[in-house]
């Protein structure tokens, strides 16, 4: 499997990208690749003599760098020598199946969409990312890819979502939810409404219904749908709260008896591990033809790690294979 890398993205780049991916090198088997993009010279130089002749790492050139602060359609069409489209191009040439990035999440949305065919079945992709939480992850989709959808974009989702999670979470039937203001099957836009009557006709999911954003963290499903708008801010609210919720339990504990704070140390660092978004590696971009992980902006070298091995147990397991079956029924309706 051939998996292409960003070097250039995120906020500690090109060298937690790099470490990232020689941490990733006994996970690969043989005939697997590496191909680190950015500028050659400083990957050569940053990679040094031995990880330059290990075959099996490439590098490809890409003079430009997408910032964050870029606009991210202005910045595709206008740095055609960036990592990121450089990267996508690679993808969408079948010179990778599988691309990872921590950089400009709108720059890297929209290169993929523009340059990337969608699977069989797939009207507009979307994001999913996994949401950690006392009793096991579920996974969110749309996390931000697709603002304004339309119904049957939403069903899409699910399916693909679903077999994701099926696929990589080992859940036998994902239970299906849809984030919505309340349980009830008269409250919602009309947007939820009619997603939900697609789904409670969709026989291959295990819809359960209506979720409000309150009981999420009860896990009543292995798969939460929603609008890309809608999801991003929950992931959003999600991050903020929990990194305040820690430094409010390190500001208490200190106050309450300074000694107390080492005390809990060991126990504070598994909670943050097991909220750690570089314990996921990133989030899918699902319904296009290559895998296509976004890693968090300020993901490390066990984040890029992670995303590496994600992405080869999903080629391992022909997931897009899996996707377009499974889609391909909704094609024919």
């Amino acid at each position: 499997m051939r998996i292409a890398i960003d070097a250039m993205g995120g906020d500690h780049s090109p060298d937690q990208i790099i470490q990232g991916a020689l941490d990733a090198l006994p996970s690969l088997e043989s005939g697997d690749e590496l191909i680190l993009v950015g500028p050659e010279s400083l990957l050569r130089e940053k990679l040094g003599t031995d990880a330059v002749n290990n075959p099996l790492i490439k590098l490809h050139d890409a003079e430009e760098v997408i910032s964050m602060d870029d606009s991210p359609v202005e910045a595709v069409r206008q740095k055609r020598k960036s990592s990121i489209v450089k990267m996508v191009k690679l993808a969408a040439a079948n010179g990778a199946d599988a691309i990872i990035s921590a950089g400009n999440t709108g720059a890297l949305v929209a290169a993929g969409v523009l340059m990337l065919k969608a699977l069989p079945g797939v009207d507009r992709p979307g994001i999913a990312v996994h949401i950690p939480t006392a009793h096991g992850p579920f996974m969110l989709c749309d996390a931000g890819a697709n603002v304004q959808p339309k119904p049957q974009h939403l069903l899409q989702y699910a399916v693909a979502a679903s077999v994701y999670s099926q696929v990589l979470g080992h859940v036998a039937s994902p239970r299906v939810g849809l984030l919505n203001i309340g349980a009830e099957p008269e409250k919602g836009t009309a947007l939820v409404k009619d997603v939900r009557e697609l789904m409670q006709r969709e026989t291959d999911l295990n819809f359960v219904g209506f979720v409000e954003a309150r009981d999420m963290f009860n896990k009543p499903c292995d798969v939460l749908i929603t609008d890309g708008f809608t999801g991003n801010v929950v992931l959003k609210v999600i991050e903020g709260l929990g990194t305040s919720f820690m430094q409010i339990i390190k500001k208490q504990a200190k106050a309450a008896k300074p000694e107390l704070l080492a005390d809990l140390s060991g126990v504070l660092r598994a909670i943050e591990c097991q909220y750690d978004h570089e314990e996921y590696g990133g989030a899918m971009l699902l319904g296009v033809q290559a895998m296509f992980m976004k890693v968090h902006g300020s993901a490390k070298a066990r984040g890029i790690c992670n995303a590496v091995k994600s992405v080869r147990d999903a080629g391992r397991h022909n997931i897009n294979a899996q996707l377009v079956t499974r889609l391909a029924h909704l094609v024919a309706q």
